[in-house]
């Protein structure tokens, strides 16, 4: 069977925006859902394992990081909203088939992230009233949490691949299906590529998270002692070094050993190279940021730490970009948006506009208002 008599055709209608409209926000949503998302995909755990094996630094780690979690955890929820909507405007003639013949791992995203969410509220809460008193069933829905969220990952990263995975689709299909009807039993575990993308994602997890504790260390724990600063900068240097290595050879992995050599070829020796290079080595630019700020600091400042916070933000949206551009290379043979006709629809596009800026500015806003907090509370 040609694998193209099952990608999608009844989207005669054109697209709703300009193709370069949809790319831009698909890189940006993305870019922006990456931030929160790598903070509960690796966050929690690290924070887990803080309590169990760190120092009482490690431990005061784990109760800031935990408490912060139920906020963005529902930050990185609403932002990725925008990468799946423009997913679905964009590519919904590859996006559908693929989570049709995944739907119910698909579906189970929900009924997974449901019992996470109140696991870390029942996590965060409990630490907060109760501390080291905490019963261990509360205990327990914190490592739930971090398992679960795992999953969702690993969910995400198998429709992500089975999308751009075309051509294994009939055999999918036939395997899971009921005289011609889809059973959504399928999942993508053969696809090669699958295994190192997801922990290619999960190691940008961890350097995120190494980033996030030291922009939480400079801004946001003015209350805690000179000793916590000093050991936040000290261990977010540490973390991110292990996470850059594993993004590293995870990265070597899915592009050496897994792309076709027509992407390869594109990847590797046309102008696409030099996003290739960036994508690379952009951790380690960040790394010797944070090296420095170690280095010369002691503990690292507001100035530094919004310096390495943007330039992580530039790790994920180089990577973002790379990633795009892989997609196209992948489903080119089944699918080019570059040459699907637009229809567009201006009065839903000015309004996304207006309410994506708003959204954006009250965040902002809500975070300044945390940041402006006093170092000690006063005396009432």
């Amino acid at each position: 069977m040609d694998p193209k008599t099952l990608v999608d055709t009844s989207m005669a209608l054109g697209l709703p925006a300009p193709v370069w409209f949809i790319e831009l926000f698909k890189w940006l949503g993305f870019s922006l859902h990456a931030v929160p998302m790598n903070l509960w995909l690796a966050g929690i755990l690290v924070s887990m394992i803080l309590y169990v094996r760190g120092s009482p630094h490690g431990r005061r780690c784990n109760a800031r990081l935990m408490a912060q979690m139920p906020v963005i955890i529902a930050l990185g929820i609403n932002f990725g909203i925008v990468p799946l909507l423009f997913v679905q405007v964009g590519f919904a003639e590859i996006f559908y088939p693929a989570t049709i013949l995944m739907a119910w791992f698909w579906f189970l995203v929900i009924v997974l992230l449901l019992p996470a969410y109140y696991g870390v509220y029942l996590y965060a809460y409990g630490l907060a009233g109760q501390g080291d008193a905490m019963p261990r069933w509360k205990r327990a829905a914190g490592w739930i949490s971090a398992l679960l969220l795992l999953a969702i990952g690993f969910t995400f990263a198998n429709a992500m691949s089975l999308m751009e995975n075309v051509k294994s689709w009939p055999d999918l299909w036939q395997r899971h299906s009921f005289n011609g009807a889809a059973l959504g039993t399928a999942l993508n575990l053969t696809d090669p590529r699958l295994w190192p993308r997801w922990l290619l994602m999960f190691g940008l997890a961890l350097t995120t998270t190494a980033v996030w504790v030291a922009v939480d260390a400079a801004w946001f724990a003015r209350r805690e002692s000179p000793a916590y600063r000093a050991w936040a900068t000290d261990f977010s240097w540490k973390l991110y070094a292990i996470g850059a290595v594993w993004f590293a050879v995870a990265g070597a992995w899915y592009s050496l050993g897994t792309w076709t050599p027509e992407t390869r070829q594109t990847m590797f020796q046309s102008a696409w190279a030099v996003l290739t290079v960036a994508t690379a080595a952009a951790p380690a630019g960040v790394w010797v940021l944070l090296w420095l700020a170690r280095k010369r600091e002691g503990e690292i400042g507001p100035g530094w730490a919004s310096l390495v916070g943007l330039a992580q933000f530039g790790v994920l949206g180089i990577n973002a970009a790379s990633r795009q551009v892989v997609q196209h290379l992948e489903i080119g043979p089944y699918f080019d948006i570059l040459h699907q006709r637009s229809e567009t629809q201006w009065a839903p596009v000015a309004i996304f506009l207006v309410l994506f800026v708003l959204a954006l500015g009250l965040v902002a806003w809500m975070i300044c208002q945390v940041a402006k907090l006093p170092a000690k509370p006063d005396a009432a």
